[in-house]
Formats: structure tokens, sequence, C-alpha cells
């Protein structure tokens, strides 16, 4: 087995050295990953971007040095079906916090990896699951997708216009938002019940259950009869007028959201809108008339126009930039939002904390070492 470490601001050999060097309230704290796809590397990052010491495991030859999920970790190659590489690891996550692993519900266990033989040579670990479907139920084994997560749990049917399919919402909703986001805050909340009980635990974290988790104004608002069980038919769906993005004279997009009556009267003067509108944007029966007015009013000019026009207002109307244009928003640049490291550009650790300041992002693993390096670096918990 061969480890990959950072360039830069790397994490030292041990956790004395991790903690002396990265800034980040989550330094010393120890996690090791198994890869996978989407959103285990993506909460790995996260936590690695707060400044835990994180040691992914990889198969010989698959490491992702060129992913940017992977930034801020040490990469150990091992051969998972070699009794002498899972000894190796297991020996690793005796000295660990923290595991991540997003396989299909059994494949640890058949590896000798399981929660029941790590958990017994280490009482403390906080032992994370990331899958679709969960550990249990009718469709633990089967595979999936963040779109079929997103359909089953009712919410890829609210996503769109009433007249078109459901919009695919990239994988931000299921993977990330649903999924890597609560397997960080159950990691979280799991390393802060240890500090208390010395006891670790294992963390199932389903996507299905974290998208439906991200839903709950929605069931708040259709139990108040103010959500329809429907695409295209709600206040922020894009089907009102004051919620939606209009097309500008140079072909690109304007994002309009002046939902509260201030914010709109700012919009509709510098629109010139009759004042009719202010009240008849709330009324089905006139949204496709008011939505013709501000797309006609919007279309006479170019976004940069409206950008100027719209930017020292609280009419709560944004450009929609590609990533690209984003990287030159003035908000953005001013915060630093994103960063460059290697040559790439990138988003920024996030949020941020007073102790402190503004967090970089450490480069994606390169460079080998053995292992046993990180083994006597790592005291045993």
């Amino acid at each position: 087995m061969t480890e990959h470490s950072t360039t830069g601001n790397s994490p030292g050999s041990g956790s004395a050295a991790q903690t002396a060097e990265a800034a980040g309230p989550l330094a010393g704290l120890k996690i090791v990953e198994f890869t996978g796809l989407g959103p285990g590397p993506h909460a790995a990052m996260v936590l690695a971007d707060l400044g835990a010491d994180v040691v992914r495991i990889d198969r010989p030859g698959r490491a992702a040095k060129s992913d940017l999920t992977a930034r801020g970790r040490r990469i150990v190659e091992a051969d998972l079906k070699d009794p002498s590489a899972v000894e190796s690891v297991l020996e690793l996550l005796d000295r660990a916090d923290v595991l991540i692993e997003g396989f299909r519900p059994g494949v640890m266990e058949r590896l000798g990896i399981g929660p029941d033989v790590v958990l017994e040579r280490n009482p403390g670990l906080i032992y994370g699951r990331i899958t679709g479907w969960g550990q249990d139920g009718p469709l633990a084994d089967r595979a999936g997708h963040d779109m079929g997560y997103i359909a089953r749990t009712g919410m890829a049917s609210l996503i769109g216009s009433a007249d078109s399919a459901p919009v695919v919402p990239l994988n931000l909703v299921g993977d990330f938002g649903g999924g890597s986001m609560f397997l960080v805050t159950g990691i979280l909340a799991a390393l802060f019940e240890r500090s208390s009980t010395g006891r670790g635990q294992v963390i199932d974290a389903a996507i299905v259950d974290g998208t439906a988790s991200l839903a709950a104004m929605l069931w708040a608002l259709k139990d108040t009869g103010m959500w329809q069980d429907a695409r295209g038919r709600n206040f922020l769906d894009g089907s009102q007028p004051s919620y939606s993005y209009y097309r500008t004279s140079d072909g690109q997009y304007l994002a309009v959201a002046p939902l509260e009556p201030q914010f709109f009267e700012e919009l509709r003067t510098h629109l010139d809108l009759p004042e009719w509108t202010q009240k008849a944007r709330f009324d089905p029966r006139k949204f496709a008339e008011v939505h013709q007015l501000i797309a006609e009013a919007i279309a006479k000019h170019p976004l940069a126009h409206w950008t100027e026009v719209f930017d020292p207002t609280d009419a709560c109307v944004a450009p929609v930039w590609s990533m690209e244009q984003a990287l030159e928003d003035p908000q953005l640049k001013a915060r630093g939002t994103y960063t460059e490291v290697d040559g790439v550009s990138q988003p920024r650790p996030a949020p941020r904390f007073s102790a402190h300041g503004r967090l970089d992002p450490r480069p994606v693993s390169k460079e080998d070492q053995p292992i046993d390096g990180i083994i006597r670096g790592w005291s045993v918990r």
C-alpha cells in the first residue's frame, strides 16, 4: 500500500502535526474515508475543509488525483481483498475518530471491516454510512441515482413547469443536499454525543431520508393549504410572475424574486409596470398577463444593463451567471467565495468561523508515502 500526500500546507504524518498546521475547527479530528462517488467524497471534503485529517482508502491504481472533492486528503491505496491490507486498514481505524463509506449494505461486512468488527476494536468510532435507499427496506440492496431518490420522495414532482416533465436539478437536491450534508450533520452530532458518553455509533444516512427532511417546509405549507401537490402551481416554483426567470435582449437570464410588496414595488417602478400588477401578481388568473408584462420589459435590454440597474436596489433581482461569470461577481469576489488552487478554480470552504478567519482549501493529494507513517502518527484512541 502506498499513500499520496498533499502538497503545500499538507497534513503532517500524524494528528499532532495536523493540529498544528491545519486551520479550522476540526483540526485534530482523524477520519478514514473509503472511496466512492458523489455524496461520500463531498462529505469528506467538507470535513477536510474544516481542518479534519482525512485519509482516503482507494483501490490500487484508482487514486483520483484530479478529483476536486478529494482535496485536503492523504490517499492510501489498498487491495481490500488482501488480508494483510485489511489488517493495516483496521490498525488505522483503531486510531480514527470517524469512518465514512458509501457502499451497498453488506459490502463492508464482507470485506471484514463492518461496524461489528471495527467498533469492537474502537468503541468510540463514529461509523458513517451513506447510501441512496438506506441500510434497510425493500430497495436497500438495489442500485440507484439521485433522480430516483428525489423521485420517490415526491420532490421531483414539484420541480419544473406545469406543462412539462420534471426538471433535473443536477444532483444537488439528493446526493449533496439530502445526502452528504446530512451525513456531515450526523457525524458532528455523534461526535458531540461521544464527548459525554465516550461511545461511538453507526450513522445510517440515506439520501431519501435527507431529501424528505429538506422539504419539511413544503409539507407544512401543504398541510395548511398554501401549497398544491403539483408542479408549476406554487409561489416558489417559478409559476408566480414575481418569482421566475426572464430572458434579456442578449439571450441571457435574470432571476426576478421580489415576493414581498415593498420589493416588488421597486421592480415595478424600474420596469414601469402598471400599478395594478402589485396585487394581480398573486392572482393565478393574472399570472400569464403579469408575466408577459415583466418579460417584455426585461427583453428590451441586455443582462449587463439590468445588473447595473438592480444591484443598488432591494428588488431581489440577480443576473443568472455561468460558472465562469460567477468567478467575477463583485459580491463573491469581495468575500473570496471562489479561489484557485494549482490552477483549478473552486469554491472555498464554508461556512466561516470567527476564530479561524477565511479558510483555504488544501490541494488534491499527489505524492506517495507508506501507510505505516500514518499509523505511527495517529495515536490509538
